[in-house]
């Protein structure tokens, strides 16, 4: 059985590019843009990083079973990437930018599944779960795929689209940035039918300077609709009016109060939230107001498709927390696990879904660093310094050296906490802290790998 996704000369054809070949060209059936995870019948990409470039493992790829790589005109001759396809009777697909002919690789392929609805998602915040959510209401009821764990990047996206096959009917996908162009440059590779924004919020303001241009960059997802495709747009954000100036395609506006069905919803603390949708009670796993908003924006993509109303209710109740993303885990102590990402708005609304919470024990909060706030930083620190100063925390602990700014704020408050830059020193001082059946707030940005006191929180070890 012909397992090939494209033939090696069609995909060059298609982008325009070089092709050099010394085999029968079989075609690819799988991409990588790691030489480690070649498989028989690979097309590697060879994509230069700033600290490793991939022409250099051209030969291990090829060695592993990759047919073909896609290389840079510009290291043919430095790496004799020429001799060494020949040697080992291998194809070269030569571009003058391989990122952009990974990218340009993927739309092209994606062209050949004409009638596969495509649904893009970006956002601040909330967007891989709202993509999660979106995927388990539309798949009990059409094959679908999506782009595994958070594959939403200027590599990732083009990498996931390769998932896509004949017998797929919906594609959803999230899309992320961490720099001006981005955006654009992988909604060029999607092109969806339906296109979705969360939110507009601080999550790498760093590389935007401000909201407003995070605004410019997250609308970028609108850029390809035609007339006939949606643009669905958060009715209640900030930025909602300037989200739809300029768009092409049919623009929505989304939130509980847009839907009829929706009659409300009943926070279950810890253990999720009841929403009452068409007269069913619908019993969704995942707690937090902002949940509850990730997936009204989830039920405004499946009203789009559309789905009955019974399979936004399978969908919704089948749906479980990802890591990192309000994970309750319970052992020694209670654990509300945050910690894959942090932003001032999703950092805030973690200390509010926790102060509501009806609690018998104790409530303690371990908050690190928001990463990526650039200029930002300091009077963002400095804000969560008074949110945590009012929040419902008996003792907060905080670890990491840009949130030194929030202590010296909560110091001038005067709320009990505790500072440390020291992962060891603040797994100790907890550990001696804690008892059983306190409630543990673990919120902090990817870098700062809080998830590293999970053992000592629940099991009593201390971090390694």
């Amino acid at each position: 059985m012909d397992t090939s996704l494209m033939g090696i000369g069609e995909l060059s054809n298609s982008i325009g590019a070089r092709h050099v070949s010394f085999s029968a060209d079989n075609g690819f059936s799988s991409v990588s843009i790691d030489s480690r995870t070649v498989k028989e019948g690979s097309l590697f990409f060879a994509l230069e990083g700033s600290s490793c470039n991939g022409h250099s493992f051209v030969a291990s790829a090829f060695y592993a079973g990759a047919r073909a790589a896609v290389v840079a005109s510009s290291a043919l001759e430095s790496f004799n990437l020429e001799e060494i396809a020949q040697k080992t009777g291998k194809d070269l697909i030569i571009v003058s930018n391989t990122l952009k002919g990974l990218q340009d690789s993927a739309r092209v392929y994606l062209e050949k599944f004409p009638n596969l609805i495509k649904i893009g998602i970006t956002g601040s915040s909330g967007k891989t779960t709202t993509k999660e959510i979106t995927a388990a209401i539309i798949s009990k009821e059409k094959n679908t795929v999506m782009n595994k764990g958070n594959l939403n990047s200027e590599t990732g996206l083009p990498l996931s689209v390769f998932d896509v096959r004949a017998h797929h009917e919906v594609g959803v996908f999230e899309l992320g940035m961490n720099r001006p162009g981005e955006i654009s440059e992988i909604t060029f590779v999607l092109k969806p039918n339906i296109a979705l924004v969360t939110n507009i919020g601080s999550a790498h303001i760093e590389f935007f300077g401000t909201k407003a241009g995070i605004l410019k960059e997250k609308k970028c997802i609108y850029n390809y609709l035609n007339i006939n495709d949606i643009a669905l747009i958060p009715e209640n954000d900030d930025f909602a009016e300037e989200l739809t100036l300029g768009v092409n395609g049919k623009i929505k506006h989304y939130s509980a109060e847009s839907f009829e069905e929706f009659k409300g919803a009943l926070s279950l603390g810890l253990n999720g939230t009841e929403v009452n949708w068409a007269e069913e009670k619908i019993n969704f796993s995942l707690p937090g107001r902002h949940n509850l908003e990730n997936a009204i924006a989830a039920i405004a993509i499946a009203k789009e498709i559309p789905v009955k109303k019974e399979t936004i209710k399978q969908g919704l109740e089948s749906v479980k927390p990802m890591f990192g993303r309000l994970e309750i885990l319970k052992g020694r102590t209670t654990v509300v696990r945050d910690c894959y990402n942090a932003n001032p708005e999703s950092t805030a609304k973690a200390v509010e879904f926790c102060d509501s919470v009806e609690w018998q024990g104790r409530k303690v909060y371990v908050i690190a660093d928001m990463l990526e706030l650039g200029i930002n930083s300091g009077d963002e620190h400095k804000k969560l310094g008074s949110i945590l100063s009012e929040s419902a925390a008996n003792k907060v602990f905080l670890f990491g050296n840009e949130i030194k700014v929030t202590s010296q704020k909560m110091t001038e408050n005067g709320k009990i906490h505790f500072y440390t830059n020291d992962i060891n020193e603040l797994s100790k001082t907890l550990d001696n802290f804690l008892e059983s059946g306190d409630l543990v707030l673990l919120k902090g940005s990817r870098g700062c790998a809080l998830e590293r006191l999970t053992e000592m929180l629940i099991g009593g070890s201390d971090v390694s």
